[in-house]
């Protein structure tokens, strides 16, 4: 922990934020942003929801926020590496390329403290659904985010109660047999494809289900999402890996502080806020 409660780790992993979309918690990842630095910053795919916004545009000021803060940690020197998902499939056109400081790879093998290596890749290749029935994946999507909203609804009457979060999707899968075989096969599927790279472990990203284990021989790791869960994986110095749950804003009293800064910055570079725009144009 630094001055200003700052926490500094190796590397820093988070998946499935789905900017663009409304239920998004662009608030609550800007938020752990501000306490959370690494030295290597992994973007496990999904950052962006590119089906959702070409449906119907949806880009608040939260939402340029958070691409804007990642852009600065890019420019005050963390390494970071996106993977892109099947919800920022655009972004494969530009595999070996650089924007703002951030590389655009299809996976990358991360090197651990400890000197394991671990396959980043977000994990949608794995997924039948989405290779094999675009449609039927399109289809869940709608009715994922039907159930996010209806989920928006009932945290608000329970914080009104003095209860905190509960997600209803994610009791869902942990409830219902066949999501449950649903998470057990992609997780066999990542770590066969883990195996098959020679390596001793994967971080990914894609089902919103945060985990770390090592029950098929190889460890397991998923990013979770910042549209329910609201989880990172972190990298401590001595290659231990922890799960970051980050679901109600810190009670730190210099957000305000850095959020001006960062207007500071964004207008020092000519004024423009990065966007959805901005990431394909930097590219």
């Amino acid at each position: 922990m630094t001055e200003g409660g700052l926490r500094h780790f190796r590397a820093l992993f988070i998946s499935d934020v789905h900017l663009g979309a409304r239920g998004c918690q662009a608030e609550l990842l800007l938020d752990f942003l501000r306490y959370h630095d690494a030295d290597t910053i992994y973007l496990v795919g999904d950052i962006v929801d590119g089906w959702r916004l070409r449906s119907s545009w949806y880009w608040p000021q939260a939402h340029n926020d958070v691409v804007q803060k990642l852009l600065r940690k890019a420019r005050k020197g963390a390494r970071t590496i996106y993977v892109p998902g099947n919800h920022d499939e655009f972004l494969r056109e530009y595999y070996g390329t650089h924007f703002g400081g951030i590389e655009v790879a299809e996976r990358h093998i991360h090197a651990g403290a400890d000197g394991r290596r671990y396959l980043v890749i977000h994990g949608d290749h794995f997924d039948l659904v989405v290779t094999q029935a675009r449609w039927l994946a399109h289809l869940g999507d709608y009715a994922y985010t039907a159930a996010i909203a209806i989920n928006r609804v009932f945290n608000s009457l329970r914080r009104r109660f003095g209860f905190g979060y509960w997600s209803l999707s994610q009791w869902a899968k942990h409830k219902v047999k066949n999501a449950v075989n649903y998470i057990g096969e992609f997780e066999k599927t990542l770590v066969i494809e883990a195996r098959r790279n020679a390596a001793d472990g994967v971080i990914c990203g894609h089902i919103h289900h945060a985990a770390i284990h090592n029950e098929f021989g190889v460890t397991y790791i998923n990013c979770g999402d910042w549209v329910e869960s609201c989880t990172a994986i972190a990298e401590h110095p001595d290659g231990r890996f922890e799960i970051i749950t980050w679901t109600t804003m810190s009670p730190h009293g210099d957000s305000d502080r850095e959020m001006e800064s960062d207007a500071e910055i964004a207008h020092a570079a000519g004024g423009a806020v990065a966007g959805a725009s901005d990431l394909v144009d930097a590219v």
